[in-house]
């Protein structure tokens, strides 16, 4: 067993206490990629984890030095955690899957027979092994809100077993909760998508780390990912078609109110519409201000140099990179 030849498939797992699972994991990847031949590795990214995790993770790398461990200073979530596993990864398919033996590692090969076709395989875990009330049925209504949002329709955009070509991840830039969305941000690529239903298991040791909560931070992102996907290089395009309306009907109240004041004589100095065309004059012209703003961030975004949104403490498994 040697990592001398370059890996063709990377399977990133981003892991956080998960001491009980990763032995077991590494013998399910080991079962489901040993027999198909394909050059892989394992990089293996503990999110700041708080038992023994780090420590298994050592000890599985030592029987099996395909395995690329990365451990962050501390929890930075999933999306920081998957973004270094995009970063570490050196394959041409790069294969995401959790840590919690939820997701079936057999599963990979069909991913990745897929994948010689696709560019992005997204799972579905179609019989969900989770409660309906505080996991499978918040789930289904972000499915659905995800898709109509944004135009990619997958029924399962939170299945963390995805398979992507290089060509997507490298390009993207990963923030708060936006792992899950990555089919939808890469779609202005040109990506080719499909979909393959998944085995999923419940959850043998640990404690999961979602809840009803996230659901809250998931909406807002969705908010972030249609602003990206519609208007991320023109911003003036909906800041400045907001304001210039607002001003407009500001100015159309104003010119009312003149009227009537210079052809009919009326006071106009106590009447609510006054403030209201005055009001919607200034905002008009504050958004149009910010629509031009944003076109100059997006410009200064779009030649700066990208920067990472985590940090590494220490990395095995990539010569001149250990430490």
């Amino acid at each position: 067993m040697t990592t001398d030849v370059q890996p063709t498939v990377s399977i990133v797992v981003p892991v956080f206490n998960e001491e009980e699972n990763v032995p077991l994991l590494a013998e399910e990847i080991r079962r489901a990629l040993d027999p198909q031949g394909i050059p892989y590795e394992v990089v293996a990214v503990d999110d700041g984890s708080t038992d023994s995790t780090w420590e298994r993770l050592e000890t599985v790398r030592a029987q099996d030095p395909r395995w690329v461990l990365v451990g962050l200073r501390r929890n930075f979530g999933q999306t920081a955690a998957m973004s270094a596993g995009f970063d570490h990864a050196r394959g041409e398919v790069i294969v995401t899957l959790d840590g919690d033996l939820q997701n079936d590692p057999a599963d990979i090969p069909r991913l990745l027979e897929v994948a010689k076709d696709h560019d992005v395989v997204s799972g579905w875990r179609k019989n969900r092994q989770d409660p309906f009330l505080s996991r499978r049925l918040p789930s289904m209504l972000a499915n659905w809100l995800i898709s109509r949002v944004t135009g990619i329709r997958l029924h399962d955009y939170g299945c963390t077993l995805k398979a992507y070509r290089r060509e997507v991840v490298e390009h993207l830039h990963l923030y708060g909760e936006m792992h899950r969305f990555i089919p939808a941000v890469a779609s202005w690529m040109g990506i080719s998508l499909a979909e393959v239903e998944t085995h999923h298991r419940p959850r043998r040791f640990g404690r999961s780390k979602y809840g009803i909560t996230r659901t809250v931070r998931v909406v807002l992102d969705l908010i972030t990912v249609k602003f990206l996907l519609s208007f991320a290089t023109k911003p003036i395009q909906v800041f400045g078609l907001l304001g210039a309306c607002m001003a407009a009907v500001g100015l159309v109240i104003g010119g009312y109110l003149t009227v009537l004041k210079l052809g009919f004589g009326a006071q106009i100095g106590g009447r609510p519409l006054l403030f209201l065309a005055i009001l919607l004059i200034l905002v008009g012209v504050q958004l149009v201000v910010m629509g031009l703003l944003g076109e100059m961030l997006v410009r200064v975004y779009h030649e700066s140099q990208r920067k990472a949104i985590y940090m590494v403490r220490r990395v095995l498994g990539h010569p001149g990179r250990e430490g």
